[in-house]
């Protein structure tokens, strides 16, 4: 083994191990930034008033007893330049709201300076509190009062529609006919262009017929039709709460105020 190759394998192993002198302390840190959740509703921005914590906790704490379905709330200062969706799934990663093979855990994650508000959503409750639901809650139940100021209404309204989704009783935003429209004319479109296709090779037909070479397959791809083969003043209260193990694939909304 050569002096030269022996010289360049000390000087990779100096470069990894500098590598990892500066990149492990990063990704401890990017852990230790992440709240621990122990609590329903943690309010790190010094928001509410006590009252409104209390209000907010009874109603999380008896819609989880009534129902098992586990929701969090959860308001820091700033996102420190993370995307709040990402910032959330790290939170959810950490602090496995919702409970194990439920999987029904929301977070209501508010970055109050940075003006953003996401809701994430557990596996469990994915098929009812749809990504357009959640889109619509953020739309019409909290950025309106928030920009009011209004903190714990946006909290409280919130809370409260996802109660409703869960129970069928929250009334959601009609589809635009828009998209009805443009399948009806790609419904015709696509009988005309059948149509046209079939008569052609009928005509095709007719013409091998007195002498000419017919291809039947020439349009029959694969032949045929069919199918293919969601701590500051408050928070941290306890009273016996605390995250069940619920596991999260990226469900929700995000939106700004």
């Amino acid at each position: 083994m050569s002096t030269h190759f022996l010289k360049a394998q000390k000087k990779s192993i100096a470069v990894f191990l500098i590598f990892c002198a500066l990149y492990i302390p990063f990704l401890t840190a990017q852990t230790d930034d992440i709240p621990k959740i122990v609590d329903p509703v943690t309010d790190m921005t010094n928001t509410l008033k006590r009252s409104e914590y209390y209000e907010l906790r009874r109603q999380i704490i008896q819609f989880e007893d009534s129902t098992s379905n586990q929701i969090v709330i959860l308001m820091i200062p700033s996102l420190a330049g993370n995307e709040i969706r990402d910032y959330g799934i790290r939170i959810l990663e950490k602090n496995r709201i919702g409970q194990k093979g439920k999987d029904n855990g929301v977070l209501i994650l508010v970055a109050k300076d940075d003006r953003k508000v996401s809701i994430e959503v557990g596996y469990g409750l994915e098929g009812v509190l749809t990504d357009a639901i959640c889109d619509q809650i953020i739309r019409n139940e909290i950025r309106p009062r928030f920009r009011e100021g209004d903190y714990f209404g946006g909290l409280s309204a919130a809370i409260t529609a996802i109660m409703q989704v869960t129970k069928g009783e929250y009334t959601t935003e009609k589809k635009s006919n828009n998209n009805s429209d443009w399948i009806g004319v790609l419904f015709i479109v696509g009988v005309v262009l059948f149509a046209t296709l079939a008569s052609f090779r009928r005509r095709h037909y007719s013409i091998s017929s007195h002498g000419y070479k017919r291809h039947d397959d020439w349009w029959w791809w694969g032949g045929g039709f069919g199918s293919g083969g969601g701590f500051g003043s408050f928070g941290g209260g306890g009273g016996g709460w605390s995250a069940g193990g619920g596991s999260f694939g990226g469900g929700g909304a995000s939106g700004s105020w």
